[in-house]
């Protein structure tokens, strides 16, 4: 690294500090060709990325990040699996500089376009969104129209979920035939998602020779699905009728060959880590981490079983507190989202734990809304687990009451298909949204319940139509989620239970 820097002093100014984590990272070894738009994309599933440095010439880059923490992880994941661009391994490491100071150099103009573009793109401001690398990142959708040539499979609706749900939660998927030509519209929560999923799939084949993606972006904002079928499904519409759903895929005759059998997600991330439930990865796996998209299949007919969604319900959570976390806050956190049937806290490593949900449906919910929420200081990661199931412990294996089964629990939300719980789906929020309050229990004796749990009150509203329900706005969404743990279904005796949930509104 000295030599990388020392030719640069006058484009890099700032304290240095040698063996020491830094939020500044040293990139070596990139290959000719690769562009600033895929370097920061080695960062983005890890934070805001804050500023970049491209040596061009000497196959190096500098990467700011906006919190030590995000560099950390980053160090720590891409250690043990470096990531490949262009086909080849680069290499991630702390670098002396504790931030970078890039002087308005000619050379250094483009990456910083690049840079305001995808951070544009990244956190909401769309409209001021930057041409980047010489084109324009997507500032107007989050839903693609994907065309199929060549079909000499049959590409269902569950196979494009499998494969674009990789970079991304997938909303919505509606498939029709238009001009003889197989077409689909798919729908991401978010369009970073859309641009990425764009980037890495346009032009490949799903079976090799045949079945090759076209991918534009749709002059659409929202796909509009009225049923859940083999054609159209609204992932977040779980209340919906499912019409001759099917949890398997049925082929006449399956290939051999696999989805992008040479394909290893879009540039920079490493393959995704598996591991059997009694252990656990050696680094946590954080959100975006890709690995092949692989469908095994038969060259007999017959069923053909997808190892995702849908299907899959069962949640990795890593990088969790071990000191605080519960099976039981797992249950009461992750059951704002969809009823948790089973949890596992892992035996040997205490900050991963599986949560088993109702259904698939439910379990991309909850990765939607919780991924990357921080939790009791750290900052969570869920994704699909490869397990079907959470097994519970056989009679005398040592477990230390880390596996419960809530399956038969009386505090799940959604229950009865008609529930109200299905409109009321929000986001981690500051404010909470309370109800079932007994009569007898005034505004100070909740704001004392709260403060008792180390909450701040920062506002309080009964509601004026009907007084056992209330807003209570908290000092920040991490203590309104830890106060969720702690006080849905508190008891205020006489079988009166305080029934909490994250609210859309503010005080």
């Amino acid at each position: 690294q000295k030599n990388s820097t020392s030719g640069n002093k006058k484009k890099i100014r700032g304290n240095r500090s040698p063996c020491s984590p830094s939020r500044v990272l040293h990139i070596r070894q990139i290959p000719n060709g690769v562009t600033g738009t895929e370097i920061i994309s080695l960062g983005l599933p890890f934070g805001k990325v804050t500023n970049l440095l491209m040596l061009r010439g000497k196959g190096q880059a500098f990467l700011e990040m906006a919190s030590v923490d995000a560099a950390v992880s980053m160090v720590n994941y891409y250690t043990p699996a470096a990531p490949h661009l262009h086909n080849q391994p680069v290499y991630v490491q702390y670098s002396n500089y504790k931030e970078l100071r890039i002087d308005n150099q000619p050379n250094q103009t483009r990456s910083q376009a690049t840079l305001q573009g995808v951070n544009a793109v990244q956190h909401g401001n769309l409209g001021c969104a930057l041409a980047a690398e010489g084109g324009a990142l997507p500032s107007h959708t989050s839903v693609l129209r994907i065309v199929v040539e060549n079909v000499v499979y049959p590409i269902t609706l569950d196979i494009l979920y499998q494969i674009f749900s990789k970079f991304g939660f997938v909303l919505k998927i509606v498939m029709f035939h238009k001009n003889n030509q197989f077409q689909a519209l798919l729908q991401y929560a978010d369009p970073v998602n859309a641009y990425y999923a764009k980037m890495a799939l346009d032009g490949h084949s799903i079976y090799t020779g045949c079945c090759t993606l076209r991918i534009d972006f749709s002059k659409l904002t929202n796909l509009t699905v009225k049923y859940n079928n083999d054609k159209s499904r609204d992932f977040t519409r779980i209340d919906f009728p499912v019409i001759d759903g099917q949890r398997t895929l049925e082929a006449p005759f399956a290939p051999q060959n696999t989805i992008f059998p040479s394909y290893a997600g879009p540039p920079g991330f490493a393959p995704a880590l598996g591991f059997p439930q009694g252990a656990g990865p050696s680094v946590p796996p954080v959100p975006g981490a890709l690995g092949s998209v692989t469908v095994t299949t038969s060259a007999a007919p017959g069923p053909m079983t997808l190892p995702g969604i849908p299907g899959n319900s069962v949640l990795l959570v890593s990088n969790l507190n071990p000191e605080a976390i519960t099976p039981y806050g797992l249950f009461i956190l992750f059951g704002v989202y969809g009823d948790v049937h089973r949890v596992k806290i892992m035996f040997k490593k205490r900050g991963i734990a599986l949560v088993q949900m109702a259904d698939a449906a439910q379990a991309q919910l909850a990765i939607n809304y919780l991924n990357g929420q921080r939790l009791y200081g750290r900052v969570m990661h869920a994704t699909l687990s490869k397990y079907q199931t959470i097994q519970l412990p056989r009679e005398g294996q040592e477990d230390k009451g880390l596996t419960k089964d809530y399956s038969n629990s009386p505090l799940h939300r959604f229950k009865n298909p008609c529930s109200k719980n299905f409109h009321n789906i929000f986001p981690p929020s500051a404010t909470l949204h309370l109800s079932n309050i007994p009569p007898s229990v005034t505004l100070d004796d909740l704001k004392n319940l709260f403060t008792s749990k180390g909450s701040t009150v920062k506002g309080f509203k009964f509601f004026q139509k009907d007084c056992k329900m209330a807003l209570i706005q908290l000092g920040s969404v991490e203590e309104a989620v830890h106060a969720l743990i702690e006080l849905h279904n508190h008891d205020f005796g006489e079988n009166q239970h305080l029934r909490v949930s994250f609210s859309k509104s503010t005080i």
